[in-house]
């Protein structure tokens, strides 16, 4: 069996574009018509449509390599307050390296703006270091588990969104 390989240090865009395409190709293999999005569109990096063009949705993709102790992606206080129907975030993880398999995780914004107020709440109020207040600022992470939280996002509430490609799949795409 070959050595496993280990990623170099890659560029943070050049990791999300891998990830865009990643997700990209797995709503095409899905008989959904996927597109990237134009540069400057806010809050959606693809555009999704089923076969006939009727109906569309927008997903947001974040990558990460498994690298950190948390387990999570990066997200900013604006994600707080994106909640819409037809918008889905596209989690993927690349792994160690390079023979790791992609693992996505799909969500509604709904869902994803509700952990992150919810979590950045909890961890405003709990102790830092030393007993310490934390200090407010524009960053938040989106992680696997959330032990400061009671309501429903502890170790294994993810798991219900592994490749749940179907979610983003419009209704109209179900009955043709």
């Amino acid at each position: 069996m070959p050595k496993s390989q280990s990623v170099d240090p890659i560029n943070s865009t050049i990791l999300g574009a891998a990830a865009e395409h990643y997700a990209m190709c797995q709503l095409l293999r899905r008989g959904m018509i996927a597109a990237l999005a134009p540069a400057g569109v806010p809050d959606a990096d693809i555009i999704v449509s089923d076969r006939l063009g009727g109906t569309l949705a927008a997903v947001q993709v974040k990558a990460r390599r498994d690298i950190g102790a948390d387990g999570g992606w990066h997200m900013k206080a604006k994600h707080e307050k994106i909640n819409r129907d037809l918008l889905f975030y596209c989690f993927v993880d690349f792994g160690k390296a390079l023979e790791d398999a992609p693992k996505c995780w799909i969500l509604p914004s709904a869902i994803v703006a509700s952990v992150l107020a919810s979590s950045h709440k909890a961890w405003l109020t709990a102790p830092g270091k030393s007993g310490r207040d934390h200090k407010d600022h524009d960053m938040r992470r989106f992680l696997p588990d959330y032990p400061l939280l009671s309501d429903g996002f502890r170790s294994g509430w993810l798991n219900e969104y592994s490749e749940a490609w179907e979610l983003i799949v419009p209704a109209s795409h179900n009955s043709n």
